[in-house]
């Protein structure tokens, strides 16, 4: 259990735990970690209305409208299904994460992060909550055996990709300048790269 370090100077007092790089006031109250927590907050809310729209009521209502129903045995093609749409969503829940502590902020376009984020999932490609929202689209489509499930996937890849190429990465490197640009050199848009390319 960590217990807290007192440091004091002639201006002001302040408690920080050993080994925690968090400044805690005296009155026991971190700055820090209340906005982190503002910050989650925000991210939780955008990330409700992002998921329960379009990867969960949409997707409802195309196989409402199919008529698809569930299936009554679990096959092969169910179990990859299901496997396939745990990991999207796992993994878009993960880029949320690094969105609000790496960079301080959500991956809604009216609340971006102060940081660019280069590190997680983001270190493999620059796109990796799109990826995962595709996913589990595709895993429902195999899990319903749905037609319409799939091209919705294939839809919502094609309408990120245009939303990437016309507004992220212009908005992106008007904000972060070369370091974006040096971060497009080493990291794919949607492919992970072998090799790193000199800067």
């Amino acid at each position: 259990m960590l217990r807290p370090e007192v440091r004091a100077d002639k201006k002001s007092r302040s408690l920080e735990p050993a080994g925690v790089g968090v400044h805690v006031r005296a009155d026991g109250q971190s700055l820090v970690v209340r906005w982190l927590v503002f910050v989650l907050a925000r991210a939780v809310v955008y990330a409700t209305l992002f998921i329960g729209f379009l990867l969960v009521f949409l997707p409802a209502r195309i196989v409402a409208w199919s008529g698809m129903t569930s299936p009554a045995q679990l096959g092969a093609l169910q179990l990859i299904g299901a496997a396939l749409t745990a990991a999207g969503a796992l993994l878009a829940i993960s880029c949320i994460l690094t969105f609000v502590f790496v960079g301080r902020g959500t991956p809604a376009p009216f609340d971006p992060p102060r940081q660019l984020v280069a590190r997680g999932p983001y270190g493999l490609v620059r796109n990796p909550m799109y990826l995962g929202a595709a996913a589990a689209l595709l895993g429902a489509a195999l899990y319903y055996r749905s037609p319409a499930l799939a091209a919705y996937a294939i839809a919502f890849l094609i309408a990120t990709h245009l939303f990437v190429r016309l507004y992220e990465e212009p908005t992106l490197r008007r904000t972060f300048g070369d370091q974006y640009e040096s971060y497009c050199r080493r990291v794919g848009r949607w492919w992970p790269r072998r090799t790193t390319p000199a800067a």
